[in-house]
C-alpha cells in the first residue's frame, strides 16, 4: 500500500496547492497594513495614554484573519469547520472608545481583503480610510465641555457666581441644583472662551463661595 492509498488524493492535492510564496506575500501586506492600523490609531487617539494590548491586537487580528481566509478559500469543506469552530467562539474585550470598534473592523477588513487576493483593493482603502480618519480626528469641531461644582453659602451668592460664569463662558446650563441646611451645591455644563479658566479663581474670591471645581467632561452627564 502506498502514501496515496493511505491520504487519498484530496490531501495530497491541497498540499500541492499550496504555495509558500503566496502565503509570505499576503501575510506581509497584512503586517504591513496592521502596522498601518496601528501607527492611525496612536495618531488619532484622543486619550492621553493607549492600550498596547490593543494596539497590538489590531495587528494580529490583520495576519491571523489573511492566514484563515487563505485556508478557507482553497477548500469549501475547511470553509464550513471553519465556521462551526469559530461560532463557539466569545469575546468579551471591554471597547474604550467607540472609534475602536472602526479599527477592530477595518484589520479584519484588510484581513480578509488580502486573504482572498485582493491586495491593491486592500492597500488603496486602507490608505483612503487612514487619511480620512486623520483627516476628522485632527480637526476640532468644537470646543470640549466642562462641568463646573459650586458651592454656595445662599442665594445671593448663588446669583453672584452665575453672574460671572454667564460672562466668562460662551455656553452655561445649570444641570443639578443641590439645596440643604449647609448650603446650595450647583452643577452646570458650560463651554468656556478660548479655554479660559481664570473666572474659577475669581469665583473662589466672592464671599459665600465655598469652593468651586472645574472638571473636563466628554458631554455625557449623568444626574
Amino acid at each position: 500500500m502506498s502514501i496515496n492509498d493511505i491520504f487519498k488524493s484530496s490531501f495530497l492535492e491541497s498540499i500541492s496547492e499550496f504555495s509558500v510564496t503566496d502565503t509570505l506575500i499576503g501575510l506581509a501586506f497584512a503586517l504591513a497594513i496592521g502596522l498601518f492600523i496601528f501607527v492611525i490609531y496612536k495618531k488619532t487617539l484622543t486619550g492621553v495614554m493607549y492600550s498596547s494590548g490593543f494596539a497590538l491586537t489590531l495587528v494580529g487580528l490583520s495576519l491571523v484573519t489573511t492566514l484563515v481566509i487563505m485556508a478557507v478559500t482553497s477548500n469549501v469543506v475547511l470553509s464550513l469547520g471553519m465556521v462551526g469552530a469559530l461560532s463557539i467562539v466569545r469575546f468579551r474585550a471591554a471597547i474604550k472608545e467607540p472609534v475602536e470598534i472602526v479599527f477592530l473592523f477595518w484589520s479584519l477588513a484588510a484581513g480578509i481583503v488580502i486573504g482572498a487576493g485582493m491586495i491593491p483593493l486592500a492597500v488603496i482603502g486602507s490608505a483612503i480610510i487612514g487619511v480620512i480618519l486623520l483627516l476628522f480626528a485632527n480637526r476640532k469641531l468644537h470646543e470640549s465641555p466642562y462641568l463646573l461644582v459650586v458651592n454656595c453659602a445662599d442665594e445671593a451668592a448663588e446669583k453672584a457666581a452665575l453672574d460671572i460664569v454667564g460672562k466668562s463662558t460662551k455656553h452655561c446650563l445649570v444641570k443639578a441644583k443641590t439645596v440643604n441646611a449647609s448650603g446650595i451645591e450647583l452643577t452646570a455644563e458650560l463651554r468656556t472662551k478660548g479655554g479660559e479658566a481664570a473666572f474659577v479663581n475669581e469665583l473662589t474670591r466672592l464671599p459665600g463661595i465655598g469652593n468651586a471645581t472645574l472638571v473636563s467632561y466628554n458631554g455625557e452627564y449623568m444626574g
